[in-house]
């Protein structure tokens, strides 16, 4: 029942509460999660404030990474091949794509033969 530094825990010790049970033992089949402690507990523009400071820092210091133009293409290449494996999302992007140009195309048509037609009739 001691700590060990591999697994960072004791059997039976608590948490104070906060921290969600695990096991089959559970029958009401409510969860608590955890409490927020640390940078998650802070609000937004401080997280940001923080992470910005580190960025300066690590610029001044000459450790930050920038991307070149060719290191930034292989990223998108690596980013858009993860995402078209998802094959539903992909035809649902195709979709609305397609949704979005044929309205486009009705919208111009519309536009156009307005200007045209005088009360349905033609000279």
């Amino acid at each position: 029942m001691a700590t060990s530094k591999e697994g960072g825990t004791r059997k039976g010790a608590s948490t104070g509460g906060s921290a969600q049970k695990s096991g089959s033992g559970s029958s009401s089949g409510t969860t608590t999660t955890p409490a927020k402690r640390g940078f998650a507990a802070m609000d937004q523009n401080q997280q940001r404030e923080i992470a910005s400071k580190g960025g300066q820092a690590a610029h001044q210091k000459g450790t930050a990474h920038e991307f070149d133009s060719e290191e930034a293409r292989r990223a998108g290449q690596k980013g858009g091949e993860a995402v078209s494996r998802d094959r539903n999302h992909m035809a649902e992007i195709g979709r609305k794509g397609g949704e979005s140009r044929q309205s486009a195309s009705r919208a111009a048509a519309a536009a156009s033969n307005k200007g045209n037609r005088q009360g349905g009739k033609e000279e």
